[in-house]
């Protein structure tokens, strides 16, 4: 059975917050609308994020941190199988976090419509699997 772009979309964004803040998202749901993709991400916080975030001026820290990093991140470079994913080039990232809910929303825009049918079977992070197969021969 194909596996759903939104899936596949959330495993990628999970992988670049995990290597980008230490933690993914514990849940994340994806919706795509026409070019954007809209991503709730909850349960986003490290332990150490949490005991910062405990007085006002330390939650605007992680806040900040938290957005403006991953918009750093991906202005500088595209996360992997990202654009394979979408169906298209990926252009910008507006996020923003709230810390008091442990709670981000993100919105991909990408140049064109992102298409709603499935991903095809095989297919391994924007790569075809046989693809990747022959190349480890």
């Amino acid at each position: 059975m194909p596996r759903s772009r939104e899936q596949a979309f959330n495993e990628i964004v999970r992988r670049v917050r995990k290597e980008c803040f230490g933690k993914g998202p514990e849940r994340i749901h994806t919706v795509f609308v026409d070019n954007m993709a809209i991503s709730v991400l909850q349960g986003n916080l490290t332990p150490t994020e949490k005991f910062i975030s405990r007085t006002p001026e330390g939650a605007e820290m992680v806040r900040l941190a938290r957005t403006s990093m991953i918009q750093e991140l991906y202005k500088r470079k595209v996360p992997e199988g990202l654009e394979e994913v979408a169906g298209s080039k990926f252009l910008y990232l507006f996020s923003d976090f709230k810390v008091e809910e442990d709670m981000g929303v993100s919105v991909f825009i990408f140049e064109r419509s992102i298409p709603k049918e499935p991903l095809p079977d095989g297919f391994v992070c924007g790569k075809q699997a046989n693809q990747a197969q022959e190349s480890a021969e």
